[in-house]
This record gives C-alpha cells, structure tokens and sequence, in this order.
C-alpha cells in the first residue's frame, strides 16, 4: 500500500556568511525543507509569506542583532523555535538570547553533530508547542461551544427552543428603553383552554409534542413582527414592537388563534385546541415591564373566567376588580377562622298546607372591608382554589348542628345544604359526612344534600357512585337548578335522586310568559312521573304560589313566604 508522504519541517537559516548558510544548507536540506536568508530585513519579509517551525539564525547580522529578531520572529511565526546560532564566546549574549525568547544557543564554530541535535531537540519542542496549542483552541473551542450552549438554555425553553420568560422581559426592557410617547407597543399572553385535561388525557410525552407544535405554529405566524416566548407551562406570551396602528395587532391575533385552532395529529388522534388570549398595550406613560406584563395576565385572566376560547383587552378598571379579586381570594383562606362565615337558612314550605317542611343552609360572607360579599363571587373562587373543600365541610358541620338544636326543640324539619362537585371526587367524603352525623348527632334520613344538573353531568358515572354511596346511609340527595344544564331524561332516570328543584329562572315570569308556564308544567310531571318531590326556587308573589299550587308541586322556596335568615 502506497504510504501517505509526510509534509518537512520548514526551517529558515540567517546568516550574513555565505559559507555558513551552504553548510548549514547541505547539513540539512536532505530532511527538511530548507530556505536562507542574508539579513534580518530578509528574514522578516520571508516570516511573513511563509510558514517556519525553526528559525537558525546568527546574532550579528549586520542590520540587525540577532537577539532583536528573535520577538519579531516569535510575534510573526508564534509556534515557531528560534535557535541561535553565534561566534560570540560571551555567556552574556546567550543569556540575552534565552530571555529574547530564542531556545536554544550553539556557538561557532559549531560541530555539525551538535546542530543537528539542536535543530531536532528544538522541532521536538515546536511540536509540543503545537499540540499544546492545538490542545488549547480545541479547549477554547469546546469552552465557548458549551458556554455557548449554557447562556442559550439560560435564556431559551429546552422544550420549544422559544425565548424564556428572563429573555422576553429582558427584550421588553430594551423595547420599552427605545420607546417614546408615541411609540407602539404591545404584549400578548396565550394560554391554552383545557391544558390540565389534555395532559392528564394523553400523558407528558404527547403533551410537549402539543406545546412545541402551539410554540412553531405561533412563531411562523409572528415571523419577524414580534418576539414569541414560552412563559411556563401552556402560557406564551408575545411582544409586538413595530406597528402602526392597533387593528394590526387585531389582524394578528386572527391569524394566531386560527393557527392554534388548526388539528394537531398525534398518533392518529387530532387534538382540537383553543386559547385565551390577554392583550396590553404600552399607552406611552407605564414604562415598568412588571406592570406590563401584570396588566396582560389580568386580561388573559378576564378571558379564562368568561370560557375561553376569546380575547381581552386589559382596561385600567381591570386592575381594581384584579385586586378585588386577589383580597377576597386570600380573604376566603381565613375567613372561616375569623368568623366572618355565617350560615343563613331559608325555608321550604309546603305549596298544599303551608306550613315549613324543612330549611336550606345558605353561606354568606361578611368581609371586613367590602361587607357582604355574594356567593356567586366567592363560591367559583372557592372552587377554584381547592378552599371549597374545607368551607363545604365547616358549613355541612354548621348547619347539623342547628338543624340538631331546632330538632330538640321539636321541629322535625329537613335540612338541606349545598354540594361542591369537588367534595363528591373525595374518595372519604362519605366517611366525612358520617363523622359529621355523628358529632352533631343529626339523623341522616333528615339530611338533604343538593347538587347541581350541569356539575353531575360533567361526569355522570362516578357522580351516580358517589351520591349512591350517600343514599346507602339515609342521606336524600337533591338536583338543584334544574332545568339550567344539559341533562337527558336517560341520565335522569339513573341519577339516585329524591327531589327535582326547579330554576328560579323559569318560575320569576311563569305567571306571564307562556314559554316559561309551558316549561314549568313539564318539569313538574317530568318529576311527577319519575316518583320525586319536587320544589320551585325564586317565588315571590301569590299568583306564582297559585300556580304552582295548580300544577300540585310539593314545596317551594322564596322571598314571598321568608328571606334567608
């Protein structure tokens, strides 16, 4: 096999003697590639076109002192050896030499034995010299590839490779530095509807596959017109800096909720998504990057509490009802110890005899600085935050209690309260609610806890084995709201209920609207016919009364027989 031929050492020799330079020529030309030079200046020009491992050269070269070529030597040609080569007998020439810079120092006149030992010792060295520096800018190389590496997944998402949250509020800073008054500016935040439940549905791995797709769809639709960030989790947010008008950014967003609205395919599955998208504008004044971004997350919030699937635009009276929000939310958290939670009870009456057949426990909320807050604000935060739980159980454990005073008085009357959708998931809560049954003492077959149409139906099958567990103990369970969700009459016909109470909302105008008197009579023989009691909320005038009389409903509640007291 024909042997690759390995490239000479290249070695320029300086010496202002002719006679010299032949001998050193001859010497060492047969092993390496060999040029001469006369003069410094020679050298130097040769230096600068061609590449040199060893440099031989005289100290007195006439131009020049060989000790002062040596650092011009080294600085043009770094990994080459400087070798000196002098009839000077001075010990303090070969010093000057050596701190020059030059390796080594062989002195005229010169055995040839003892130059080719030098001029070998001296290669050997430019060969460690260049492994040592091929070693360091590999070293280097690797350093700055992997320092690199580092500052990018400092900065960017390992899942999407999008901008982090520390990059976007870093480019919003400088965003915000350039802007003026008239500057315009604006910040967007998506969140994917359902994230939860697609997770738990498909599990982490079809899940990122997910959020990488959302995060390149997202990007191809801004192109070069913005920055696109994952924030965390399925949040993006992004950064519009260059438009002239707001209805570009509109125009945008089109483009962007299509986007996210087009299938994703994943293992033969399409995934259908949607987003609520917060949007923020920088009105020339705020220049605080925080405040922008909290601004964009009270709209992206807005969005989600109405459904999602829809946008918002942050207006400044959002930051009060942000606020609001956030006190009364933690509020909630201690409000129980402050004894600020009041149970109220209103009765259920008889529509045939009149007389009170049993009470609902209705929570109210005195909060120290807004007063009497309203269920239907702090319930969902309830719900929202898991506090439900805790609240649901101390109004359960109230409300017995009274029930159980009123009972030793002799008033043999049922008690219903109010069931979270949250407290049936809990795998204890029939322990639960015996253990209340038993400290309070209240019989169970005078419970009634009520639960409404549209939470049973969000999973009817484990909501059917839960109130069938309570039913097992004597516990009536009552369907509230009816008529408001989305119920068949086959689910119906499984649910272990007792009592059908039907809307208020049917019952306020069912002395004057046909539609309403007409809907009305059916839920009646609807409940009629499946064998359960059936109460009306929301009466308030005797025709109503009169009416529900006629179509012999059982019970009612409202303001016309007692407010909630």
């Amino acid at each position: 096999m024909e042997q690759i031929k390995q490239e000479k050492y290249r070695i320029m020799i300086v010496d202002d003697e002719p006679f010299v330079r032949d001998i050193l020529l001859e010497l060492l030309t047969p092993e390496y590639d060999c040029t001469t030079a006369s003069s410094a200046a020679e050298a130097m020009h040769l230096a600068e076109v061609n590449r040199f491992e060893l440099v031989l050269t005289d100290i007195d070269l006439g131009d020049m002192s060989g000790v002062d070529l040596v650092p011009l030597v080294r600085a043009e040609l770094p990994d080459a050896v400087v070798v000196i080569i002098s009839g000077n007998q001075d010990i303090d020439h070969a010093i000057a030499a050596m701190r020059a810079g030059a390796f080594d120092y062989v002195r005229k006149p010169f055995d040839l034995d003892i130059v080719e030992f030098a001029v070998k010792r001296a290669l050997n060295h430019h060969k460690l010299l260049a492994e040592k520096r091929q070693y360091e800018t590999h070293l280097e190389h690797l350093v700055r590839r992997r320092t690199d590496e580092l500052s990018h997944l400092a900065y960017h998402d390992p899942l999407t490779n999008l901008p982090n949250r520390e990059l976007f509020v870093n480019k919003l800073e400088q965003a915000l530095v350039r802007s003026n008054a008239d500057a315009r500016l604006a910040i967007l935040k998506i969140a994917l509807d359902g994230f939860d439940k697609i997770q738990d549905t498909l599990g982490h791995s079809s899940t990122a596959i997910v959020l990488k797709e959302v995060g390149l769809r997202l990007s191809e639709s801004v192109g070069n017109a913005g920055i696109v960030s994952r924030m965390e989790g399925d949040e993006f947010a992004l950064l519009f800096s260059d438009f002239q008008a707001d209805h570009e950014v509109v125009e945008c967003l089109k483009e962007l909720t299509s986007a996210i609205k087009h299938p994703i395919i994943i293992e033969n599955h399409e995934i259908f998504l949607t987003a609520s998208i917060g949007i923020g504008f920088f009105n020339g004044s705020e220049s605080d990057p925080v405040t922008l971004l909290k601004n964009t997350s009270t709209a992206l919030h807005r969005a989600k509490e109405e459904g999602g699937n829809t946008h918002r635009f942050y207006t400044d009276g959002m930051d009060r009802e942000a606020f609001r929000r956030f006190t009364i939310e933690n509020g909630l958290r201690q409000a129980i110890d402050r004894s600020e939670i009041e149970v109220l009870y209103q009765p259920k009456v008889n529509v045939e005899s009149g007389k009170v057949s049993g009470l609902e426990a209705l929570v109210r909320w005195h909060h120290p600085e807004y007063g009497d807050v309203s269920p239907a604000e702090f319930i969902p935060m309830a719900e929202e935050s898991g506090i439900i739980i805790a609240l649901g159980e101390w109004v359960l454990k109230r409300a017995c209690i009274d029930a159980e005073k009123l009972r030793s008085a002799g008033f043999d009357l049922n008690l219903a309260v109010n069931l979270s959708p949250k407290q049936l998931q809990l795998d204890d809560f029939t322990n639960s609610v015996v253990k209340i049954l038993n400290e309070t003492g209240f019989p169970a077959e005078f419970l009634n806890l009520e639960i409404t149409e549209s939470s049973i139906m969000k999973d009817a099958d484990s909501a059917i084995d839960a109130l069938s567990r309570l039913k097992k103990i004597g516990i009536k369970i009552s369907l509230d709201d009816f008529g408001t969700g989305y119920s068949s009459f086959s689910h119906l016909k499984r649910l272990p209920i007792d009592v059908l109470k039907i809307d208020k909302s049917f019952i306020r105008d069912v002395t004057t609207d046909a539609d309403d008197a007409s809907l009305t009579m059916a839920m009646v023989t609807l409940g009629k016919n499946l064998r359960l009691r059936v109460v009306a909320e929301g009466v308030e005038t005797l025709e109503q009364l009169k009416f529900l009389n006629l179509l012999q409903c059982d019970e009612y509640q409202g303001f016309y027989f007692c407010e909630p007291k």
